[in-house]
């Protein structure tokens, strides 16, 4: 944790195969990514180096960094995930686990009442996350396909829509691609600039200016949906 102008934020430190330290700053999150391969003195100093900026960066603008509260799910709300609309069902129930299933446009959700209010509401977002995403996966895999043989032509392994916070989408050296479920709540060219950038990854594993040339011959205007994204990104989310 730390505390900024009396705002307490959350810090995830990340130990990885990487060759340079990365921060990065959202309403959800802040992250530090350290390679592992720097002894503990190393590792120290970068983390200083990382907090100082973290704390710059915040102090100069909060707003732009203000929390938002945690969603509340209700019995009978309505979802919308970009043009389509979903019933939600809930269900407490004295149990340890928690389940949802998708029946047409209904989502039912059978809920722990064991946890605290917020632990709910973490499961009834990761279940309708898990849920709607599994409808959608289809129409994400089209849509990488097409914009891979329109513009790469890179063998691709395996596609996934992962429910997480810390990024928007990623690809392994393996050629998976991850894409986070957030974007569900994206413009549709918004989602395909986050396809593009990933499928761009194939062939340039860094951000390099032949990185940023490929993502920029394959859709000129990227920088605009970066700056959706950075402007609208944290209203995206279950």
């Amino acid at each position: 944790m730390i505390n900024i102008k009396g705002t307490d934020y959350k810090i995830n430190i990340y130990h990885e195969r990487r060759r340079s330290v990365r921060a990065s700053i959202s309403r959800d999150l802040i992250n530090i990514r350290i390679p592992q391969h720097l002894n503990r003195a190393e590792q120290e100093k970068h983390l200083l180096k990382m907090k100082s900026w973290i704390i710059k960066k915040i102090s100069k603008n909060p707003d732009r960094f203000k929390q938002i509260p945690q969603k509340e799910y209700n019995d009978g709300d309505i979802l919308k995930v970009g043009n389509e609309d979903y019933i939600l069902k809930l269900n407490f129930l004295s149990k340890q686990s928690s389940s949802a299933k998708i029946v047409g446009n209904i989502l039912y959700l059978s809920i722990s009442n064991l946890l605290t209010k917020e632990k709910q509401n973490e499961h009834i977002s990761g279940l309708l996350s898990r849920c709607v995403a599994k409808r959608r996966i289809g129409e994400l895999k089209n849509k990488m396909d097409f914009l891979n043989k329109l513009h790469f032509n890179q063998k691709i392994n395996k596609i996934f829509f992962k429910n997480n916070s810390s990024n928007w989408g990623s690809c392994s050296s393996l050629g998976n691609i991850n894409i986070s479920t957030k974007l569900l709540f994206a413009p549709e060219d918004v989602l395909e600039y986050v396809c593009i950038h990933e499928l761009a990854h194939l062939i340039e594993r860094n951000h390099s200016p032949k990185f940023w040339a490929l993502v920029g011959k394959s859709m000129p205007d990227y920088r605009n949906k970066i700056d959706w994204l950075k402007l609208n990104g944290h209203k995206c989310c279950f």
